[in-house]
This record gives C-alpha cells, structure tokens and sequence, in this order.
C-alpha cells in the first residue's frame, strides 16, 4: 500500500511538472479536478457568521490562484499528495477570511486544528455537521422539530473524541479517501479506518435516537 501511494505521488507531481512546462496549458483543468471536495470543506470550516457574505466559489478560486503562484515551491520539495496541499492552502484563506471578518473572536469561535501536522486548519463545527445531516432527511419534519433534532445532532456530535469527529468529518463528510485522512491527521491507515467505523457507529447510536431513527438520513 505505501509503495502504491508513493507511485501515485511520483506520477502526480510528474503530471504537474509537465503541465508547467507546457506553459500552464491544461493546468487550470487540473487544478479544478477536486473543485467539489473543496467546495465540501470550505461549506463545513466556514464560520456561519460570515457564510452568507462569502461565495465558497470564491474562496477556492484564491486558493488555486495562490497555489499556482506557488507550484514552484510545491515542485521543489513535495511532501504531501498535491490536493491535500492546495487543501491546506485553501485552510489557510479560510482561516485569513475569519481573521478579517471576526478578528480576535476568530479563535473563539472557530477552534484551529492544532492536531493537524500540516498546520493549522478551521474545525468543522458541530453545527455545520448537523445542518449537513439535516440536509440528508428524506422527510423533513415540521420547523420546531427540525430545530430539535438538530439541537440533539449537535450534541451527539459534541459527545465524540475530537480526533474521532475529525476522522468523520474527512471521510464521511469531505469524502476524502482512507489514505488522505491517514496523511492529513499524521496517523497510520489502520488507525484512520479503526477511527471512522468507531464514529460512525457512534453517529449511527446518535441518530438512532432521533424521530424516525437512521433510516430518515441518506448516506
């Protein structure tokens, strides 16, 4: 398996090296191929005080804009897989937005995943991941009930170990694959697989207890 990830790391960065040396030509494509998956994180790590002010659109097009100013950088010394890279970055203008936006009650209300050996990163919080699940419902409820549901989501979310929800949040909500989250937590494999079946079981004892129990949500 490591072999396998090393060979699809070396051909990746070849693919980059070759589309620069191109003149860029095929490079924009490139960069767009994970569009959705960022679009994903960026709707789940934004703070909902600035969301509606801020096109998640937006927010990934500086991100490409400054990775593509900064391939060369990338290029010299990889050290990751190139979307977990332009992820991190796309953190970063995340982060810069809450700062402009919220300053000094950024960290407040947005934690920074310290735990992340790639660097800080906003958490998702449990409200983003209720509202998420929300979303899933195959019949939607009446308001007040909605509003109560996701009050027990929330707090069924809260009730996780914090490494455990990040775990959930990268594979079962940003869909990133076992060996991304495993590379983006700094962990084994087998320790991210062990972790997200210990959440989602715990998730699923969660919404088990809700009107209508796990059948009401669309994996």
């Amino acid at each position: 398996m490591a072999n396998d990830n090393a060979s699809e790391f070396e051909c990746e960065t070849n693919q980059i090296r070759s589309l620069m040396a191109g003149n860029g030509v095929g490079l924009g494509e490139f960069l767009n191929r994970d569009r959705d998956r960022l679009r994903r994180m960026v709707m789940l790590r934004l703070d909902g005080r600035i969301s509606g002010r801020v096109d998640p659109s937006d927010v990934i097009q500086e991100a490409q804009l400054e990775a593509t100013r900064r391939l060369p950088e990338f290029l010299e010394q990889p050290t990751m897989p190139f979307f977990l890279w332009l992820r991190l970055i796309t953190g970063q203008k995340i982060l810069e937005l809450h700062r402009t936006h919220l300053g000094a009650q950024a960290r407040d209300a947005r934690r920074e995943k310290i735990s992340l050996h790639h660097g800080p990163m906003p958490e998702a919080t449990s409200a983003a991941l209720a509202a998420n699940l929300m979303g899933r419902r195959t019949d939607p409820p009446d308001a007040a009930i909605r509003a109560e549901i996701k009050m027990r989501l929330q707090e069924g979310l809260n009730s996780l170990d914090e490494i455990d929800r990040e775990v959930l949040t990268l594979r079962h909500f940003e869909h990133l694959s076992t060996s991304e989250t495993a590379q983006e937590l700094g962990i084994t494999e087998a320790a991210a697989k062990k972790r997200h079946l210990r959440a989602i079981r715990r998730l699923r004892l969660v919404l088990d207890q809700l009107p209508g129990g796990t059948e009401e949500f669309r994996s």
